[in-house]
């Protein structure tokens, strides 16, 4: 708190399931850190829809802090969390707060699956490599390209409006490393996508493995 100049943390979250402490030891701390008036709200992250419900399930047993956002793994390339952990977030009245919406800069268009881009951050990030970079990938890729060049708009701007667009999410986790990394994000806000843009983007998409949770 005090190197963060503030009495009080607006939303806390943790990271990801701690296989290694019992998820009541965790919450009854949180619930502690919330009653004393440090933390405000508390959120969770990555994890399965089994232990996202038993830690709802837990702190309503016991009369503590429910969690009130999901920060987890989902933008144009990664959707799985479309089949469970984002219904259980939408009916339990937990806000969405996605990390990595630009599929750590994949979406931006100026990757390839040889060679891995230009940037510096192309050709050194390993972890995106074992995240993304299928075939499907690249053709969800082009389309987000294709379609940010008929509206006249850039692709990052094109896959942020495409996950706000998404039932129960909130605002995506921007990892802005220059001011006009802000600038497109805020202005995706009133890009409005048509349905039939939308299905044109989510067209090629192909399973994956659960990803992004350790």
């Amino acid at each position: 708190m005090q190197r963060l100049q503030t009495d009080y943390v607006d939303l806390y979250q943790i990271h990801r399931w701690d296989y290694q402490t019992p998820i009541e030891e965790t919450l009854e701390a949180l619930h502690d850190l919330v009653k004393s008036g440090k933390v405000r709200y508390i959120g969770a992250s990555s994890m399965y829809a089994w232990q996202f419900a038993k830690a709802l399930y837990t702190a309503d047993k016991h009369g503590w802090t429910r969690f009130v956002a999901m920060q987890n793994h989902y933008n144009l390339v990664y959707r799985e969390e479309e089949r469970e952990v984002i219904p259980l977030s939408i009916a339990e009245g937990v806000g969405i707060i996605p990390w990595s919406p630009l599929a750590r800069g994949l979406l931006v268009g100026n990757r390839q699956k040889q060679g891995y881009g230009e940037t510096l951050r192309a050709k050194t990030d390993e972890f995106a490599h074992e995240l993304y970079y299928d075939d499907s990938d690249f053709e969800i890729v082009d389309r987000v390209v294709e379609l940010a060049q008929k509206r006249g708009v850039k692709p990052a701007q094109i896959a942020l409006a495409w996950l706000l667009h998404q039932p129960g999410v909130t605002a995506p986790i921007i990892g802005a490393s220059k001011i006009e990394h802000l600038k497109d994000a805020v202005e995706a806000i009133d890009l409005v996508l048509s349905e039939e843009e939308r299905k044109f983007l989510e067209e090629p998409y192909k399973p994956h493995p659960i990803l992004g949770h350790r």
